[in-house]
C-alpha cells in the first residue's frame, strides 16, 4: 500500500518537475523570439514620392491602453482599437516638410468614435499639409458623421458605389435610473452647488433639469455650428445645402430611389463613387506604382512615425507632455483613469530631470476626486515655483475635476470644441434600507458617538450626517472658486457667476477668460517653449510605469502580425457605456466622498 503511494507521488513529482522544464524552456524560447525579432526586423525605409496613408483604427485618443497580449491570445478575442491623436498630429506635420512625401491618403472604414475636437484637431493637421502644395485623396466604404468631418477635408472624396453617408447633427442622450432605483426601493442622497452640476442627475430624476436641457441645448448648438460651417467651407457648399441634406435626408434618397451613395455625390458632399480595385488604380495614377507593381506608392503612419523618429536627432532640451485621460481617482491609476498619486509622480519626475525644461499637461478628463485633483494641481504649482513652465492643453473634455488641475498651469490652451468648466463639487450616497428590508435584512448597531458608524448604506443617512455633507460641498465649492479666482486673477463673485456646474465650449470659456487661447497641441507645446526660452528642443511624452512583459509582446505580435483588431458595433457602444458608468462609480474613492466630475461626454 505504501508502495503503491511512494510511485505515486513519485510519478506526481516527475510530472511537476516535467512541467516546469516546459514552462522555462517556453519562456527562454519566448525570449530567443523577441531577440531575434528586434534584430532580424528592419527598421521601416520611405519610399521616395511615396503617399503617407492614414488609417486610423477605432477610438482617437491621447494615449492608446496597453492590453495584456496574453490575455488577448487566451481568450482568442481581438481589443477594440485604438489610434493615438499625438502620433497621427505628428505624422502628418513631418509629412509636410518631407519632399519624400508627395500626397497623403486618408481612409476611414476602421475609424471609431474619437471625440469632435480631436477630430477637428487631426482635421487641420491636415489643411496644414494641403497648404504646403500636396493633395489629400480620402475614401470610405461609407461614411459615418465623424468619419466625414475627417475626410471632407480632402482635396477628393470617394465613396463606395453601395455606400452611404450619415449627417444626423448632434444629440445627447441621458440614461436616467431613479425609476429602477425607486422600483429597488434604492435611495440616493445627493449633496451640491450648482444648478448646472448635472452628473448626479440620472440618480436623482427620470428627464432632464430645465437647466440641463438648456446647458446641454446651446452647447450643441454652438459644436454644431462650427462642425457645419467647415464641412460647408471645405466642400465649397452653402450652409443652407449642407443643411438640406441633415433635414431632408429620406426625400434626397427617394429622389434617386433610395440610392444613398448616388445622393451623397448629386449633393455635393462626394466627388466620385469607386470600388477598392478602381480606388487603388486611381491611386496608382496619381502617386505612382510600388516596387513590386501591385499597389500604389505608399507607407503607412505608424512606419513612418518610426523612420522619422529613428533618424530625428535628439536635443538636451526638452518639453515633457504628461496625459491625463479618463475619470481622476485618488492613488494609482488603471488603464482607464488618472490616478492622482500617479500623475502626481509623474510631474514631479518631469520636475526633478534637468532636462525637462517645461511641462505641458494633456487633458482630457470630465473630472472625479476632488482631492485626487488637488493633488495634481498642487504638483503642478509646485513645478512653476521651481521655475519651470506649465502650460495646460485641453482636449475633448477638461471639465470639473479635469478644469480645476488645469488651474496649476501658467497658461491654459483649449479646442473651440472642447468642453470645459463645470466648476461644481458634489457627494453621493446611496442607501439599501429598504431593498435589504424586503429581503428581510435588518441592522443593529452599537455606537460610541452620533455620527459612528452612521455612513453605512445598510442605514438610513442621519439627518446630522446630512447636514455635515452638505457643508462640506459648500466648502469645497468655494475652495474650488478661491483656486480658479487665483489662478484666472479675478474675483470670486466673477468665477461664481460662470461656474455652479456650467459646462462651456473652450470658445465660450476664452470669452468668459476661463482659458487663455485657442488651439491644439501643438501650440501648446510651442507656448511652453516660448515660456522656457527654448529654441531648440525635443518633445517627449512620457508614460509613467510600464509592464516591460506587455510592451515586448506587443512587439512580437506586430512582428509576427496581428491578433485581430475591431472596433465597436453601436449595441457594444450601448453596453460598453453602461457599464463604463458602472466602472466609474466603482473608481470612485475619494477619501472625503467629494467629487468635481462633468456629466459631459464630448460628441
Amino acid at each position: 500500500m505504501f508502495g503503491f503511494l511512494g510511485r505515486m507521488f513519485a510519478w506526481i513529482w516527475r510530472a511537476l518537475d516535467l512541467l516546469r522544464r516546459v514552462v522555462v524552456t517556453l519562456a527562454f524560447l519566448l525570449a530567443a523570439a523577441l531577440v531575434i525579432a528586434f534584430a532580424l526586423h528592419p527598421g521601416p525605409s520611405v519610399p521616395d514620392g511615396a503617399a503617407l496613408l492614414l488609417r486610423p483604427a477605432g477610438t482617437l485618443v491621447e494615449r492608446v491602453r496597453v492590453d495584456d497580449p496574453l490575455g488577448i491570445i487566451r481568450s482568442g478575442g481581438a481589443p477594440v482599437a485604438q489610434t493615438s491623436l499625438p502620433d497621427l498630429l505628428e505624422a502628418v506635420r513631418a509629412a509636410r516638410e518631407d519632399d519624400r512625401i508627395k500626397a497623403l491618403v486618408i481612409e476611414t472604414d476602421q475609424l471609431g468614435q474619437g471625440g469632435l475636437s480631436k477630430l477637428a484637431e487631426l482635421r487641420e493637421a491636415v489643411l496644414a499639409f494641403k497648404s504646403g502644395g500636396k493633395p489629400v485623396y480620402a475614401r470610405g466604404e461609407r461614411f459615418t458623421q465623424g468619419q466625414y468631418f475627417l475626410a471632407s477635408i480632402a482635396d477628393e472624396v470617394h465613396l463606395a458605389p453601395d455606400g452611404f453617408l450619415l449627417l444626423p447633427g448632434l444629440a445627447r442622450n441621458v440614461s436616467y435610473f431613479k425609476g429602477a432605483l425607486d422600483a429597488l426601493g434604492v435611495k440616493v442622497h445627493v449633496f451640491r452647488v450648482g444648478e448646472y452640476k448635472s452628473f448626479s442627475e440620472p440618480f436623482t430624476r427620470t428627464d432632464m433639469s430645465d437647466e440641463d436641457r438648456q446647458s446641454s441645448r446651446e452647447l450643441l448648438d454652438a459644436l454644431w455650428a462650427g462642425m457645419r460651417e467647415r464641412v460647408a467651407g471645405s466642400r465649397k457648399l452653402s450652409p443652407e445645402a449642407l443643411d438640406r441634406y441633415v433635414e431632408d435626408y429620406a426625400g434626397l434618397l427617394q429622389a434617386t430611389g433610395g440610392d444613398a451613395a448616388r445622393a451623397a455625390r448629386e449633393a455635393g458632399l462626394v466627388d466620385a463613387l469607386s470600388q477598392r480595385d478602381e480606388w487603388h488604380q486611381l491611386l496608382k495614377a496619381r502617386v505612382g506604382e510600388s516596387a513590386d507593381g501591385k499597389d500604389y506608392r505608399r507607407i503607412d503612419a505608424d512606419d513612418y512615425l518610426a523612420a522619422v523618429r529613428a533618424a530625428r536627432s535628439h536635443e538636451d532640451a526638452r518639453v515633457a507632455v504628461l496625459v491625463a485621460q479618463g475619470s481622476i481617482v485618488d492613488g494609482a491609476a488603471d488603464e482607464d483613469s488618472v490616478g492622482g498619486d500617479s500623475l502626481a509622480a509623474q510631474i514631479r519626475a518631469a520636475r526633478e530631470d534637468e532636462r525637462v525644461k517645461a511641462v505641458v499637461l494633456r487633458i482630457d478628463s470630465p473630472g472625479g476626486s476632488a482631492w485626487a485633483s488637488e493633488v495634481i494641481r498642487r504638483e503642478l504649482e509646485l513645478t512653476r515655483r521651481e521655475g519651470k513652465p506649465v502650460v495646460a492643453s485641453m482636449s475633448s473634455v477638461a471639465a470639473s475635476g479635469g478644469y480645476w488641475v488645469a488651474a496649476g498651469a501658467d497658461e491654459i490652451w483649449a479646442r473651440r470644441e472642447t468642453l470645459t468648466g463645470s466648476i461644481g463639487v458634489f457627494a453621493m450616497f446611496p442607501e439599501f434600507t429598504e431593498p435589504l428590508a424586503r429581503l428581510g435584512v435588518t441592522t443593529d448597531r452599537v455606537a460610541t458617538g452620533p455620527l459612528a458608524g452612521t455612513l453605512d448604506p445598510r442605514r438610513p443617512l442621519e439627518p446630522a450626517l446630512a447636514q455635515a455633507m452638505q457643508l462640506g460641498v459648500e466648502h469645497s465649492y468655494r475652495r474650488f472658486l478661491e483656486i480658479v479666482a487665483t489662478a484666472r486673477r479675478k474675483d470670486i463673485a466673477e468665477i461664481d457667476a460662470v461656474a455652479r456646474g456650467r459646462v462651456w465650449t473652450g470658445e465660450a470659456a476664452l470669452r468668459l477668460g476661463l482659458v487663455d487661447k485657442l488651439g491644439g497641441i501643438e501650440d501648446a507645446v510651442a507656448a511652453a517653449a516660448k515660456r522656457a526660452q527654448l529654441e531648440r528642443y525635443e518633445t517627449v511624452w512620457p508614460t509613467g510605469e510600464i509592464n516591460i512583459r506587455n510592451l515586448l509582446l506587443r512587439r512580437l505580435m506586430s512582428v509576427v502580425g496581428p491578433v485581430g483588431i475591431t472596433t465597436e458595433s453601436p449595441l457594444a457602444r450601448l453596453l460598453g457605456s453602461l457599464q463604463a458608468q458602472a466602472a466609474d462609480l466603482l473608481r470612485w474613492n475619494d477619501p472625503q466622498h467629494l467629487y468635481g466630475h462633468c456629466l459631459c461626454d464630448a460628441p
